[in-house]
């Protein structure tokens, strides 16, 4: 039986490829919903980013919702952040038939996971937790409903990658995701130092475009968009796929490997905001909160997903 899933996403490349990964998956993902956030992406264009992709799947029985604008609290004065690429360019959909919702994405995880039995719904999350934080506090007894949420966010050794020391979720809104890892929850973490190895080559590209469809040639179209920014930024050879990571994890969790252990996010500090904290060794006692990943088959990750995305 499939497991059921709720998405939550602030949708530019990588999100739309892990978007497509999903749909394409109803035998192993029941989708019942997806919820947009704000973050690095502003809130109407990721709605409408949304609306985008779902029309290319041409899946048309999954709703959409539009969720929080911005972080908990705002990001403060002096703090910059690099705007990405809001565009999802390689096909044409300016103007989708599908359209969000009225019910607010934080109202939908709530009256959602209030009709679901205990530990039957896992979060996919590929964006900042605000959503999430939000329908934790507003309805603390969702929390037994919830299996596991599996995010994209934070780092170890690769450090930063919207500021020296922090991943973008993460610095997007440091208090959501803190409220997160202090829920109780089981939180599963594919931070930078999982997603930076799960790169798109010149090879794993052409294998995007030798499927020869509208959305193949869509997804090869992202992932070569953002090709140049990480090699001239990161010195990557190709883009990293980060959200698929959650994705993959949720068909094929044996392609990851990691460690319970505890992390916590930096929320005050300029200098460091969003920095995970990841007590690798068990200096602070403080106890496990995150399966905190280390290491994945890209090989196995990317024969994965080019057979998902030909299915569309």
């Amino acid at each position: 039986m499939p497991r059921k899933i709720i998405i939550d996403a602030n949708p530019s490349q990588t999100d739309a490829i892990a978007l497509m990964m999903a749909l394409s998956s109803p035998d192993d993902v029941a989708i019942l919903g997806i919820t947009i956030v704000g973050g690095l992406i502003p809130l109407p264009v990721a709605s409408h980013n949304a609306r985008r992709i779902v029309e290319l799947s041409g899946v048309r029985d999954v709703p959409i919702f539009a969720g929080a604008a911005g972080p908990l609290r705002p990001i403060p004065q002096g703090v910059e952040v690099a705007v990405p690429d809001q565009t999802l360019d390689g096909f044409d959909s300016c103007n989708p038939s599908v359209q969000l919702e009225e019910e607010g994405a934080v109202d939908f995880i709530i009256s959602t996971l209030r009709h679901c039995a205990d530990r039957t719904v896992a979060l996919c999350c590929f964006g900042p937790l605000t959503n999430i934080a939000t329908a934790i506090a507003q309805a603390p007894d969702i929390v037994p409903r919830i299996r596991e949420i599996v995010l994209t966010g934070g780092s170890h050794f690769e450090m930063g990658n919207i500021s020296p020391v922090a991943e973008c979720n993460m610095f997007v809104d440091p208090d959501a995701a803190q409220a997160v890892l202090n829920s109780g929850i089981p939180c599963v973490i594919m931070p930078l130092d999982v997603t930076h190895k799960v790169v798109v080559t010149p090879q794993r590209l052409a294998m995007f475009r030798a499927i020869g469809t509208e959305v193949g040639n869509a997804v090869a179209a992202w992932a070569n968009l953002m090709e140049r920014v990480y090699s001239e930024t990161f010195g990557a050879d190709g883009m990293p796929l980060h959200s698929p990571c959650v994705i993959a994890y949720m068909l094929r969790p044996y392609l990851f490997t990691g460690h319970h252990l505890n992390v916590a996010v930096e929320v005050d500090s300029l200098l460091t905001r969003g920095m995970t904290v990841v007590d690798l060794w068990g200096l602070t006692n403080r106890p496990p909160n995150a399966l905190f990943m280390s290491n994945v088959d890209a090989t196995g990750l990317f024969a994965l997903l080019t057979e998902r995305i030909a299915r569309l």
